[in-house]
């Protein structure tokens, strides 16, 4: 049985917003972070401007770009409790260099930072990042998505 979630879905976009809300139905979101979940959580799920996304790398990573999707996670605290901030553009612009649909890249995007949430790093070495790419293909393919690492 998936673990039980609770789903805040947040837009904060004011152009192009109805095309990530179309590729964002709530129950798929839902549906992704549960089959990437070890445990009960609860997690919102922010869709975010260039402007937005770009603070808060630059705020808590110290990095000065907007990224793709940044992970914060509040503790090993039962349920689990994390936010997802995605960044609307950055997403955009990769799916479309990547030539994968934008509903495909937000789910591997989702899941990946499921996995952030719940302590799995790529970050950490060759090895760490090589386990989380096959996880992540794992969960995809049970979703119904192709390897975004193939």
């Amino acid at each position: 049985m998936l673990p039980q979630l609770g789903l805040s879905l947040q837009f904060a976009l004011d152009a192009d917003a109805a095309e990530h809300r179309a590729a964002l139905p709530r129950h798929k979101v839902a549906r992704w972070i549960r089959h990437a979940l070890e445990r009960d959580a609860q997690i919102t799920v922010r869709i975010v401007d260039a402007a937005e996304g770009q603070a808060l790398n630059r705020t808590y990573r110290h990095k000065d770009y907007a990224t793709n999707v940044l992970t914060f996670d509040y503790g090993d605290d039962e349920p689990l409790s994390a936010d997802l901030v995605l960044c609307a553009p950055v997403i955009t612009r990769e799916a479309r260099e990547q030539g994968r649909s934008l509903q495909a890249h937000y789910a591997h995007l989702i899941v990946h930072g499921s996995l952030h949430a719940q302590g799995w790093d790529h970050e950490t070495g060759a090895a760490d990042a090589q386990a989380m790419e096959m996880r992540e293909a794992q969960i995809l393919a049970r979703l119904g998505f192709d390897d975004p690492y193939a």
